[in-house]
């Protein structure tokens, strides 16, 4: 259509983009090498991916968060922070400026987040505030200590799980910490996950911090008590309410339909895909349906981790491992689920070394899978009926943990 035919019916053609994929490494060895985020252009059909640049931090990339009205992507750099020194750098947030041409990082700042191994990001541009889930570690310390009694006896001390609330400037930058919560509570201990030999639920560990839909709660899921906790965002961050799930469940992650702002949820120890309604008037959960994460001929040990509600509704989408697969869900209008199928990747190590990541093309064409044991990013079609992925293409990545994907206005051709 011509400028002319354009501006005669009224009609504006909408400009092209370039879909920038971002993937976050995990290093390895003390002191840490490797690592970083790999900055990809993935065409529109998820038919190629083709490496353009890479910064070389943080080491510990494993998760990311893109903020297009800020131009700015942040990572979490998953450590917990060496007090001896420190010989390596502290657990940390870091905001990289996109160049919005080419997709180029530039590093901006970075923030110590307290509690290690924050293991989640999240950003809200328009309130301008980020805020991390600290998973904390799995070991103990013990500590010797004299009863009342005179007896003397032996306490186990574990690390803080937290969740971290941070300002944002205009340029995106990281501020100053605005609020902090420190989980408090345990699980079943021991359980039956073979994490930390059964200890996984010793004490707190916070695993995501998502937005509602509507922008005003912030709900994370503890997988150590059980909960998944609904916070009401403002200068600081108010409990509104829980949702108490059965014993040894472990709700990992939480994602939100955009159709129909339902929330699903994977729950790592148990297993399983739960739907829930999201009452946004009043900031609570109410369960629908939960069924298990496997197929029925599958007898073996698996945890969960990512879920992803398809963009176009109707499905929604898990990776196991154990199983080693991602699996797709049919939902009824109800909430109901049924699983439809899956796609095998690479066999886990273990439940900690796994494909833990995946995301879906704005478009809802074709979704990225970081698949870590495999050294690899995949690229599947998803059809539009019946909502199966087919293989398409894949690129070489040392460790991915996570990918981001970002929309930039087209401009030249970046030099090879």
């Amino acid at each position: 259509m011509s400028e002319v035919q354009q501006k005669h019916t009224g009609q504006q053609e909408k400009p092209l983009t370039r879909l920038i994929a971002y993937v976050g490494s995990y290093g390895t060895g003390v002191p840490i090498t490797g690592g970083g985020i790999s900055v990809f252009e993935v065409n529109g059909d998820g038919r190629s991916l083709t490496l353009r640049s890479s910064v070389d931090r943080p080491k510990l990339a494993g998760h990311l968060a893109y903020a297009p009205k800020l131009g700015t992507l942040y990572a979490v750099d998953e450590r917990k922070t060496d007090g001896r020194g420190p010989v390596e750098p502290a657990a940390a947030v870091h905001a990289f400026r996109v160049n919005p041409e080419n997709g180029q990082l530039q590093w901006l700042n970075s923030r110590v987040t307290p509690g290690p191994r924050p293991s989640y990001v999240t950003v809200d541009a328009e309130k301008r505030i980020l805020v991390t889930a600290n998973h904390g570690d799995f070991d103990h310390v013990e500590r010797v200590v004299k009863g009342a009694d005179g007896e003397w006896s032996v306490e186990f001390l574990y690390d803080d799980s937290t969740v971290v609330q941070f300002g944002l400037t205009e340029d995106g930058s990281i501020e100053v910490i605005q609020d902090v919560k420190v989980l408090a509570g345990r699980g079943k201990d021991p359980n039956g996950s073979p994490q930390a030999g059964g200890h996984g639920q010793a004490s707190p560990h916070a695993h995501c911090a998502v937005f509602d839909l509507s922008g005003r709660y912030l709900l994370v899921c503890d997988k150590a008590t059980d909960q998944i906790f609904v916070f009401r965002l403002g200068n600081k961050l108010e409990i509104v309410s829980s949702y108490q799930l059965p014993e040894e469940t472990g709700p990992r992650h939480l994602a939100f339909d955009p159709i129909t702002d339902r929330a699903y949820v994977t729950c790592e120890f148990s297993s399983e895909l739960a739907s829930f309604d999201f009452d946004a008037s009043r900031g609570e959960l109410r369960l629908i349906d939960k069924q298990s994460t496997v197929d029925v001929s599958y007898k073996g040990p698996n945890e969960p981790a990512e879920v992803r509600a398809h963009p176009h509704g109707r499905y929604v989408y898990v990776n196991n491992r154990g199983e080693d697969s991602v699996a797709w869900f049919r939902v009824a209008q109800d909430g109901r689920l049924t699983r439809a199928g899956h796609v095998s990747i690479a066999r886990s190590i273990h439940p900690g070394l796994a494909a833990r990541s995946f995301t879906f093309a704005p478009s809802g064409t074709f979704v990225l899978v970081a698949d870590r044991p495999a050294n690899l990013v995949r690229s599947y079609s998803v059809d539009s009926k019946d909502g199966s992925l087919k293989p398409l293409t894949e690129a070489s990545v040392p460790a991915p943990a996570f990918i981001a994907l970002a929309e930039l206005q087209a401009g030249p051709e970046p030099a090879p």
